[in-house]
């Protein structure tokens, strides 16, 4: 039997109704990542260990932004 995930979404959530966010479920083996506004679509997953990393190398981006933006440069 497989256990679903408990999905949390993030403190920085927007205002309104709080779904522009990202949601993530830690297991013991990974975390998966989620777009909140489309739940049912694909999740980014990691190895436990490699989160942190992935978090800390966006923190260092400080001009990243989403495909769908206008300063997107893909």
């Amino acid at each position: 039997m497989v256990t679903p995930h408990i999905w949390r979404k993030s403190s920085y959530s927007g205002g309104g109704e709080g779904n522009a966010c990202v949601e993530l479920a830690a297991r013991p083996t990974h975390i998966a990542i989620r777009d909140s506004k489309t739940p049912t679509r694909a999740t980014l997953t990691f190895p436990t260990g490699a989160f942190t990393p992935f978090v800390e190398a966006l923190k260092a981006t400080p001009h990243a932004t989403a495909p769908d933006s206008p300063g997107f440069r893909g």
